[in-house]
């Protein structure tokens, strides 16, 4: 009975240690991060021209930004000709942005706010910074992807 006893255990105990492995974070040391940021000027990267058009430059306003709900990203202009991008997808609770005023991308759900320069928290409850998304610009045309 001892025998079979530790046998399940030990067992049990392989399990959870899988199963706590891959439900772990993904983090895996970019989760927060975005000294990567991926950013867009008047060079586009190789393979720009396939990417589904956002908007010309000129429709997104120099100290601000356009939230794109169908696409789920918000585009931002932080100084004339540096174009970001970053997920609209509220780190908080899911909610989609819905507005960028004040050199903030706005959450209207519960008021987290993130900086238009590279989506960091500026007032929570968001715990975390937006995702950055890719976009590229090319004869004043952005494009994501």
């Amino acid at each position: 009975m001892n025998a079979r006893r530790r046998t399940v255990l030990a067992a049990g105990a392989a399990g959870a240690a899988a199963l706590a492995t891959g439900c772990g974070s993904s983090d895996e040391g970019g989760g927060g991060d975005t000294s990567g940021t991926p950013t867009a000027s008047d060079g586009a990267s190789p393979g720009a021209s396939d990417g589904v058009e956002l908007a010309a430059t000129g429709d997104i306003p120099v100290g601000g930004g356009t939230v794109f709900k169908e696409r789920k990203v918000v585009v931002t202009q932080p100084e004339e000709g540096e174009f970001k991008a970053f997920s609209a997808v509220c780190t908080h609770a899911s909610c989609l942005v819905s507005t960028v005023s004040d050199g903030t991308i706005n959450c209207p759900c519960h008021g987290s706010r993130f900086s238009i320069t590279d989506a960091a928290v500026e007032a929570g409850p968001a715990p975390r910074p937006l995702p950055a998304e890719r976009i590229s610009v090319s004869g004043g045309a952005i494009r994501l992807g």
